[in-house]
């Protein structure tokens, strides 16, 4: 059970030993200020902000024992629009994220879930799964496994919400902020590089980090969120090792037939190719994620609208062979997939999704896949979350959600060292992090990992085995369904 970030306790002797280093700290700060105004110091420069550096950000200014801390937070884009976004009618962005329910307390312990609008946000309680050679299926349903909804359980596994709403959200409670981080954006980190011994401090192992502005930072603790290819990273000489999957997901939205008689569900089909995934929306709308070669990415963004709404129905629909057939063609799918689901057996919804109708303008879009890990998540004065530590293929939809479990880690570990009066930057503050953090994300990488390798195979013995084990699970023997569906609800 995780604690508060706002209510860690305080304990009064290291509270004071604290407080008198944070004295020393200002300090230095205006001595520094008063002989040169090149650097200026804070106590943490984050780079980056995405969903988890913004996440950081104002869980630092939440949390009771750093929200004191002088916090800069360097974006390379311009979050105007971030900041000023409105939701179009009738319309959902392609990027979406699937926040577990332990992300969404987080959130509401920072002050942001309140500013996310719940009439955009889709919860679901059940998934269907299936292996697309040989059909074997798991179904992940709260309400069948627990008896129904009570005021005991949650059922939820998790809630889809449009990326650049989450970071809107954020960006409201960071304004909301007591004391506010300087957010420093349109400005790219051009060098890194360590400091000098001064008449005021010694930083010569203080990262400076130096902007496209000529602005220059000095950080007590510099956090990397800065995506897979982390300057920060680099700087510390740190390797993430790792490979390219060579393939590519494809993302949409869409339009889908009314579904008010059935539950809201999540679906995947395991091709030979990689999973496609059809996430559910709030209304008739859903979104796409569908992980395949990068040569049929390109086919299916060169498809008309029909022809691309027909092929996604099918490949929930059809036999790989006749997806795989489908794929050759450049016109004409949708008369082809109408005879071939015509002479084909396939279940009806919920066991499949709902027929998408409408594929919104402006939302297929592709990136590749990498699975990558960082050798180590910290060195002294510095730290890596999110991205910048691991990146993992979206099949599991747990990509974000590993970041912000980074982020409580992190917050709490910062927040245990101030408590006991230590150096934020220092390696005994850090370390908890690490010990953390590591191994259950270097677990959840080698799992997706494998299980991406697993339904790679079109044919030969571990087709019928992956069956079998699907089948398992289904039946919950063991009691493994439920454990599977509890541990991907928690961080």
């Amino acid at each position: 059970m995780q604690r508060s970030l706002l209510h860690l306790p305080i304990k009064r002797s290291a509270w004071a030993l604290c407080t008198s280093k944070l004295a020393q700290i200002t300090t230095l700060r205006s001595h520094a200020s008063q002989a040169s105004p090149d650097p200026e110091i804070y106590d943490v420069v984050v780079v980056g902000s995405g969903p988890v550096g913004l996440t950081l950000a104002a869980a630092l200014g939440a949390a009771r024992t750093t929200s004191h801390l002088k916090v800069a937070l360097i974006e390379g884009m311009n979050l105007a629009p971030t900041r000023d976004w409105t939701p179009k009618p009738e319309y959902f962005a392609n990027r979406i994220v699937s926040l577990i329910p332990s992300t969404v307390r987080l959130l509401k312990e920072i002050g942001a879930w309140k500013h996310i609008r719940q009439d955009r946000v889709q919860s679901y309680d059940g998934m269907q799964v299936w292996d697309g050679m040989t059909g074997a299926r798991v179904e992940f349903d709260w309400n069948k496994l627990w008896g129904g909804k009570d005021s005991q359980t949650d059922t939820t596994i998790a809630h889809m919400v449009e990326n650049v709403h989450l970071s809107h959200g954020l960006l409201k409670a960071i304004d909301q902020l007591a004391l506010k981080p300087t957010l420093i954006d349109k400005t790219k980190v051009e060098n890194i590089e360590y400091g000098q011994m001064t008449k005021e401090v010694d930083m010569r192992d203080w990262p400076i980090v130096t902007l496209s502005n000529g602005q220059k930072l000095a950080a007590r603790l510099l956090i990397g969120a800065d995506g897979g290819n982390s300057p920060v990273r680099a700087f510390a000489g740190i390797e993430s090792r790792g490979w390219d999957y060579d393939r590519h997901s494809m993302v949409a939205t869409f339009r889908i037939e009314n579904d008010s008689m059935f539950q809201k569900f999540a679906y995947q089909r395991f091709l030979p190719s990689g999973p496609v995934a059809i996430l559910p929306l709030p209304g008739n709308f859903a979104n796409l994620a569908w992980s395949t070669t990068p040569e049929k990415v390109a086919h299916l963004k060169s498809l008309a609208p029909e022809d691309f709404v027909a092929m996604v129905n099918a490949a929930f629909r059809l036999s790989y062979t006749d997806i795989d057939y489908l794929h050759n063609l450049k016109s004409g799918v949708v008369e082809e997939t109408k005879w071939r689901e015509s002479v084909t057996e396939f279940p009806d919804a919920p066991q499949v999704p709902v027929r998408i109708t409408e594929v919104l303008e402006g939302t297929r879009a592709s990136f590749p896949l990498k699975m990558k890990h960082a050798d180590k998540y910290v060195a002294e004065r510095l730290a890596l979350v999110g991205d910048a530590a691991h990146t993992i293929h979206p099949m599991a939809g747990q990509g974000l959600n590993s970041g912000i479990g980074d982020v409580y880690s992190l917050v709490k570990a910062l927040s245990e060292g101030i408590m006991h009066g230590r150096d934020i930057g220092s390696s005994f503050t850090l370390e908890p992090y690490q010990a953390e953090r590591y191994l259950p994300n270097n677990a959840l990488l080698g799992f997706v990992d494998k299980l991406h390798t697993l339904y790679g195979f079109e044919s030969g013995p571990l087709v019928p085995l992956r069956s079998l084990g699907v089948e398992i699970v289904n039946r919950d023997w063991f009691g493994l369904k439920r454990f599977l569906m509890s541990q991907a609800a928690k961080s």
